[in-house]
């Protein structure tokens, strides 16, 4: 008897149309590119800096003014979009989104690159918790795991696979090529969008009742925030007055906008929903595998273009590793909940990403792309299992009603987190080479007869090879020997940062099992 109604069950389970499943599949569309927009510049910052004509220490601007967009729009999306439609509202951003892009590739100066770029992010920006909102709105509980799924794959193939795109399209066809691959997919999106959403009337009497305080708040403290998170280690953070200023600027907005959120009618961010043990802890799980995400992703460009000077385009080959085995393991993921609690999948997930960090920590100088294709593979293969069960195990308990308001917290907090982290990571980074620095220095002494023969083989080889000055070539000869023990002291900073972002995965790993196991097929609207 019980088989028979299972097979009944399994029967009556309802299905998403297929206009549904293309308007859900459209949507991932504008989220998969608006999160490869945060990487793609990356691998390509030296090139756009030297075609806009400025410095190396502001060129970080072309990423960040992204991010800030982004970061601001994401909780401004669920109530926007009641106020002017969900299909109007993504259908204007999914059309502004590539305008904006395109339209950096013609910036001559690196104030309009900050401009376009922000107002690109807030574009994007949009896409990202829309395409989240869709999967849970559209899709029948039963079906929800494999929209998920769908949308990690954006999450976790897009930061991955953007350095290799925007690395292969700078060094063969110019960087202004990586602002125009928006156009055909936002197209696409486009026209999809537009015949399989469903027209609804603006509401514009919500504009009276917006929540302006929390909207003006939220945007100047983030904004606050990410600029400190960007600029601190370059300034040195609390040594630097602007910082100051800008930290205590972030911290007063912030706490306004905390305070409201809590005490009005209406809030822009239901903070409420982070009382729910499984989104509350499944939030803090997604902002630690959000500073491992994108902390990986700047982790290692970095080391091969500092360490191993690498172009853009090789260091594209070696993180296209990470990315590609998740497009075959990612659709397994759905199957594997069915069988398996999506606590444990994610849990297993979360692991094997932080074995993959660990295996990082033994770098040396002979350590260059070929010595990344395992960590790559592995790191791979626990991405694949993350994110699909935790934002499973986060959603389980959201009503429908709640679904937009949990998807622009959610993602919020993940890109927050990505930035927290990727600021962190870089002040661990200068932290601990200038401590490998002075222990390596303390030892390498002219009392030591080692350093004597070194000194005086170099000093020999710059005789032998035009310089015709004993005392240039022994310069030299010093210079050569402080290049060395830097390096050697760069690669021992990689080593401890990758092994940071092991001990931060590993703390998210233990909390996902204080969850609750959710019921099968959880999705919103699970209670």
């Amino acid at each position: 008897m019980s088989s028979i109604a299972a097979t009944a069950g399994a029967i009556a389970q309802p299905r998403a149309s297929t206009r549904d499943w293309i308007a859900v599949l459209a949507g991932m569309i504008g989220a998969f590119m608006a999160i490869l927009n945060i990487q793609i510049t990356n691998a390509s910052l030296l090139d756009i800096e030297g075609g806009i004509g400025t410095g190396v220490d502001n060129g970080a601007w072309i990423s960040t003014s992204y991010l800030i967009g982004e970061i601001v729009v994401i909780p401004l999306t669920a109530y926007f979009s009641s106020v002017f439609s969900f299909r109007r509202y993504i259908l204007v951003n999914s059309i502004l989104f590539p305008l904006f892009s395109i339209a950096c590739a013609f910036a001559h100066d690196l104030g309009t690159m900050i401009l376009l770029r922000g107002l690109q992010g807030f574009a994007g920006g949009v896409l990202i918790p829309m395409a989240f909102t869709m999967v849970l709105t559209k899709l029948p509980k039963g079906q929800q795991p494999l929209g998920l799924a769908i949308f990690a794959l954006s999450v976790t193939f897009a930061p991955a696979i953007g350095p290799t795109i925007g690395g292969y399209l700078t060094e063969n066809y110019g960087w202004q090529t990586i602002f125009f691959i928006n156009a055909i997919p936002s197209a696409v999106m486009a026209a999809a969008l537009a015949l399989t959403l469903e027209k609804q009337p603006m509401q514009l009497g919500l504009l009276k009742e917006g929540d302006w305080a929390g909207i003006v708040t939220m945007a100047i403290g983030l904004s606050a925030l990410q600029t400190v998170l960007e600029e601190g280690n370059k300034e040195d953070w609390f040594a630097s007055p602007f910082i100051v200023k800008l930290s205590i600027l972030a911290f007063v907005f912030l706490a306004a906008f905390i305070w409201i959120e809590l005490t009005v009618k209406k809030p822009l961010v239901k903070l409420s929903l982070l009382t729910q043990r499984n989104f509350g802890i499944g939030v803090a799980v997604n902002v630690l595998v959000g500073v491992a995400l994108f902390g990986t992703v700047y982790i290692l460009p970095q080391y091969l273009g500092q360490v191993q000077r690498y172009n853009a385009e090789q260091i594209g080959n070696v993180l296209a590793w990470t990315g590609l085995p998740q497009l075959l393991l990612i659709p397994l993921v759905p199957m594997m909940m069915k069988r398996f609690d999506a606590r444990y999948i994610g849990f297993l997930g979360i692991s094997i990403f932080a074995i993959s960090c660990f295996l990082n920590i033994t770098l040396s100088a002979d350590t260059a792309g070929d010595q990344f294709w395992v960590p790559n593979i592995v790191r791979a293969v626990g991405q694949a299992l993350v994110l699909t069960p935790i934002t499973a195990i986060t959603t389980a308990g959201i009503a429908p009603a709640d679904a937009a308001a949990a998807s622009g917290l959610t993602n919020m907090l993940r890109n927050l987190g990505g930035a927290v982290g990727t600021a962190t990571l870089g002040t661990v980074l200068t932290k601990r080479e200038q401590f490998h620095s002075n222990i390596i220095g303390q030892s390498v002494t002219l009392g030591r007869d080692e350093v004597r023969d070194r000194l005086a083989q170099t000093t020999a080889y710059f005789m032998q090879h035009g310089v015709s000055d004993p005392a240039v070539a022994a310069h030299k000869a010093v210079a050569a020997l402080g290049q060395i023990v830097r390096r050697q002291a760069l690669i021992l900073g990689f080593a401890d940062t990758f092994a940071v972002i092991g001990v931060v995965l590993a703390v998210a790993a233990v909390a996902l099992l204080l969850t609750q196991k959710p019921r099968a097929g959880a999705g919103a609207g699970a209670h």
